[in-house]
Formats: structure tokens, C-alpha cells, sequence
């Protein structure tokens, strides 16, 4: 007897966070008594499912057996990929190997695209290379994120559909845009966790304390950091009268954000406290990502800002074909969030952006009753649940 056994890989906090989520979800929708013998026959025995791969702290905890954490090799763009390329290809092939030891009945492969696309191909290729008869591992694999090829590449969308069983997607109009493109390819739009993640939080009564507060929102990646924290700390020096506060996922890079911020820096730094921050924040300064996602979902004004490499953006610029590039702003269809990129993102703009939002009481009201619309598209509660019951359901018609 064999209890159903997944891999499960995740690059990035956030995503950290996602497979968490995915994993509690999946512990509770698959049923305790489905299981598979060695020749595939359909057995029952109380067998709980196994989960195992490379991630960050998140899953740990979830439960997941960590081959190495995932998320300490977070990079942004192509030069800082490239400078890493040697311990991504070390990390990927030691994944594989896992794989085909262990033969998962699943691969989840959740966001960080540019590690998860090549894994799925890998492990494609060894199911491919090794089908033979009595050798019947045939994993399915799944992704959850799509990748953003709406914005550029489209053309990877094809990969995704040679690779992939299943695309889980959280943003709604990502299902009509591959079903227009690559129709062969199975999505399904899920929901976005963060509705189901803060609930009881936002539903909690909290005293509005007096003065304004700003949050400062640099990312989740040591080269994010190191580009946003010095304008965003240079900023905070010249917005007038408000406490800031930088929130970052954990200790080790809260210390690095204490040592980029300008010296004589009045910004707290916090690790973790997300929710109870924003709710309480008049304005935020946010890197570009899925953060501006948890500001609109609090219902907070936000500056969303990005710096990249000079090769990166240079790259970036020529292929990338939306209008903006912070999510609330794409499912809102305008630019409720100013946004500053590379060169335009000086301590100035961004100082300037928000002191004229701080002083304009009517615009961010303006802003805060179209968050609520932006947040409404992300589907219903129980974005997780799913997820896990459209695996399961894959699983099960295998």
C-alpha cells in the first residue's frame, strides 16, 4: 500500500505562504482511505498523504519534509539569475533526482516560474525517458500561479501546455487568455488565497490610534532589497508629519534592511505584523508584486514602485506589454496606484507622491472605495480548498 505522495516546490516567501495554504487544504480534501497499491489498484487503508520537496519555513511548518529551503535563493531578474545560474542547476537537479526516486504522484509546482518551468520540462523528460512496461510512474504535474506570459512572453504559454496537467490560476481573466492561446492546455481559476488568509483579521475591532502611519514595503528578496530600501528609507525622510514603519517576512532580512536604511533613519523595522500594519496605515510604499495585493485588500492608498539591473529593465521595457505593472492597478483598469519604475523611482518622486496622497483626504477616500471592487474579482473564500479539490480531481481521473 502507498499513501498518495506529493513534491512540492516554492521559490519565494510568498509563495511560501501559497503552498502552505495548498498543503492544509490538500491534508483535508484527500480522503484518508484512497490509496494506490504498487500496480496501481485502487486500495484503502488509513494511509495520511506525504508531502515532501524545497520551500521556506511556511511549509515546514504545513508539514512538508524540506530537501533545502527554496526561498534563501530568491533572485530578481535576469542578471541576478545569471549570476546564480550554477546553484539553480544544482538545486533543479537535485529535485529531479528526488523525484524520480521517490515517484510522487504529483509535482506542485507554486509560482517562481523560472525555477518551476524548467523543473516541470526535467521531470517531463525522465517520465518520458524512462516509460517502459511495469515502469508505469506517470506524475501528474501541476502549477499554481500562472506565470504572468500575458504581460511578455506569451509564447511560453506553450511550454506551459507541453509540461503541465493543470494550471491553477488566482487572477480571473488568466483562464479566457489561455483558453484564446493554447485551449489544449487544462486552467482552472481558483481564487486568491489572500481573501481567506487575513479574514478574521480585517473582521477584528481595532482602535484606530492618532497620527498618520506610513508602511514601507521593499519585498521579499535580498536584491530588492538592496535596490528599494535606500530610496524608500531617503523618502521617509522627507514625508512630513507620519510614523513609518518597513515590514519584512523575517529576522534575517530585517537585518539587512536595517543596514541599507540612509543613517538617522526614523523607520521601525518590523518582521512579520503585516496585517495589523496595514490596517491601521493611512498610505503605503510597496514594491511592485504581490504585496500591492495585500494593500488593496486592506483597503490602503499605495505608491507601488520597482527597481531592477540596468539589463533587466533594458530587456524588460522592450517586452513587457500591460499598462502597469502592480496587479490592482491591472484589475482596476487605471492607475489607482501611482507607480514609479527604475530611474523614476528617486527618494524625491516617491517622497513627493506621497505627500501630496497624505494631504489629499478626498483622493485617497476616492481610492479606498475602488479597492473594495479590485478585491471583489479575486473569487470567494476558499481559494485553497479549491486548489486542493481540483488536484484531487486530477488525481483521481488519472
Amino acid at each position: 500500500m502507498v499513501p498518495r505522495q506529493f513534491m512540492i516546490v516554492a521559490g519565494e516567501p510568498s509563495g511560501d505562504l501559497l503552498a502552505a495554504d495548498l498543503v492544509r487544504a490538500l491534508q483535508i480534501e484527500l480522503p484518508a482511505g484512497d490509496h494506490e497499491g504498487a500496480a496501481g489498484q485502487p486500495l484503502h487503508a488509513s494511509l495520511e498523504p506525504r508531502f515532501f520537496g524545497a520551500g521556506g519555513p511556511a511549509m515546514a511548518a504545513a508539514g512538508v519534509e524540506l530537501l533545502f529551503d527554496l526561498t534563501q535563493h530568491a533572485v530578481v531578474g535576469l542578471s541576478d539569475a545569471l549570476r546564480q545560474i550554477l546553484t539553480f542547476r544544482r538545486l533543479l537537479l537535485r529535485l529531479v533526482r528526488a523525484a524520480v526516486e521517490r515517484q510522487p504522484h504529483a509535482i506542485i509546482c507554486v509560482d517562481y516560474s523560472g525555477f518551476n518551468l524548467r523543473l516541470a520540462a526535467a521531470i517531463q523528460g525522465q517520465v518520458n525517458q524512462h516509460k517502459a512496461p511495469f515502469r508505469n510512474w506517470n506524475p501528474r504535474i501541476i502549477q499554481f500561479v500562472s506565470p504572468q506570459v500575458w504581460a511578455s512572453r506569451p509564447g511560453r504559454a506553450r511550454k506551459l501546455a507541453r509540461n503541465v496537467d493543470l494550471l491553477l490560476t488566482i487572477f480571473p481573466f488568466e483562464k479566457d487568455w489561455y483558453a484564446q492561446r493554447v485551449p489544449e492546455l487544462k486552467v482552472k481559476f481558483v481564487g486568491h488565497p489572500i481573501i481567506d488568509r487575513y479574514a478574521a483579521f480585517r473582521e477584528r475591532e481595532r482602535p484606530r490610534e492618532p497620527g498618520r502611519l506610513v508602511v514601507l514595503l521593499p519585498g521579499s528578496r535580498i536584491g530588492e532589497l538592496r535596490r528599494h530600501v535606500p530610496a524608500m528609507g531617503a523618502a521617509a525622510r522627507l514625508i512630513g508629519k507620519a510614523s513609518k514603519a518597513m515590514v519584512l517576512p523575517n529576522a534575517e532580512l530585517a537585518t539587512v534592511a536595517q543596514k541599507l536604511l540612509p543613517p538617522g533613519s526614523d523607520v521601525q523595522v518590523h518582521v512579520g505584523n503585516l496585517p495589523e500594519l496595514l490596517s491601521r496605515a493611512d498610505l503605503a510604499i510597496a514594491a511592485t508584486g504581490t504585496v500591492t495585493m495585500e494593500c488593496a485588500y486592506f483597503g490602503v492608498p499605495t505608491i507601488a514602485m520597482y527597481k531592477t539591473s540596468r539589463l533587466t529593465y533594458e530587456i524588460g521595457k522592450r517586452i513587457i506589454q500591460v499598462k502597469y505593472l502592480s496587479m490592482p492597478n491591472l484589475l482596476a483598469d487605471e492607475a489607482l496606484f501611482p507607480e514609479f519604475v527604475q530611474d523614476a523611482a528617486t527618494p524625491e518622486n516617491l517622497a513627493r507622491a506621497a505627500n501630496d496622497l497624505l494631504a489629499n483626504d478626498a483622493r485617497r477616500a476616492e481610492i479606498g472605495k475602488k479597492l473594495p471592487q479590485v478585491i471583489a474579482k479575486l473569487g470567494p473564500p476558499g481559494a485553497s480548498r479549491r486548489a486542493a479539490q481540483a488536484i484531487t480531481s486530477l488525481l483521481s481521473n488519472r
